[in-house]
C-alpha cells in the first residue's frame, strides 16, 4: 500500500463514496489546491509521471495549476482516497470545452478523463488497480446522461495506453492535440492516442450514492 505520510484531512466534502467488499471505502473529493498540493507535487515530479507534464514543477506551480482547474466549471479534479489514504488523482472534463474537441466529433454524453495512480510503497496489493478502476468507472458514469468516456494519453505512454485497453477502451488512432498558450496555462502540442469507452452494460440504471 501507499506510505502513511500521504494521509491527509481535507475540509472539502466527498462528492461520491462507495464501499467495496474486502477492499474498503473509496471516496472522491474535489482537489483542494492548497491542502493537496504537497501530495500532488510529490506524485507529479516522479520519473514515472513524466507524461503528466509537471516533472520540473515546483509545489507552488502545482498549486497554481489546480487553482486554475478549481475555477473552471468544465474541468474537475478529484483526490481519490481508499478510506483516508490518497490513492489516485482523477480528472474529468467536458470534451467540447477542451482542445481534444479539435481532434474528433464530440457527442452529447461524452466525458473526458485523466487518471494518475499514486506511487506504490512496499509490496503491491493483488487486484488493487483493477478494483479501484471499477470505482473510477462507476464514478465517471454516475450521471446516467454520460454515455461515453474519452481518453487521450500521450502516445509515448505505453503503460497508460495498455491500461485503457485492459479497462475496455477502444483505440481510435493517434491525434495531435494543439498547443494552448494562455496567461493562466500553457499546454504544449501533444501526440495522443484517442480511445473511447461506451457506458458499460453492468452499471446500475440509477446513480450510486
Amino acid at each position: 500500500m501507499r506510505p502513511e505520510s500521504t494521509v491527509l484531512s481535507t475540509p472539502r466534502a466527498d462528492v461520491y463514496t462507495e464501499t467495496v467488499e474486502d477492499f474498503g471505502t473509496v471516496r472522491f473529493t474535489p482537489v483542494d489546491p492548497a491542502t493537496d498540493s504537497a501530495v500532488l507535487h510529490a506524485w507529479v515530479i516522479e520519473e514515472r509521471a513524466e507524461f503528466w507534464g509537471m516533472n520540473g514543477a515546483s509545489r507552488e506551480l502545482v498549486q497554481e495549476i489546480y487553482e486554475d482547474v478549481d475555477r473552471r466549471d468544465t474541468h474537475h479534479a478529484f483526490m481519490v482516497r481508499l478510506d483516508d489514504e490518497p490513492v489516485a488523482l482523477f480528472q474529468t472534463y467536458q470534451p467540447q470545452e477542451d482542445r481534444v474537441s479539435e481532434c474528433y466529433e464530440v457527442r452529447e454524453g461524452d466525458i473526458g478523463v485523466h487518471l494518475m495512480l499514486a506511487p506504490i510503497a512496499g509490496r503491491p496489493r493483488p487486484g488493487f488497480s483493477r478494483t479501484l478502476i471499477g470505482s473510477l468507472i462507476r464514478f465517471a458514469f454516475r450521471d446516467p446522461a454520460v454515455r461515453r468516456a474519452v481518453g487521450e494519453p500521450d502516445a509515448r505512454n505505453e503503460k497508460a495506453v495498455a491500461l485503457l485497453g485492459r479497462i475496455g477502451f477502444v483505440r481510435q488512432g493517434e491525434v495531435i492535440l494543439p498547443e494552448i498558450d494562455l496567461p493562466e496555462i500553457h499546454l504544449p502540442e501533444k501526440r495522443a492516442v484517442l480511445a473511447f469507452l461506451d457506458r458499460p452494460e453492468w452499471l446500475p440504471a440509477t446513480p450510486v450514492a
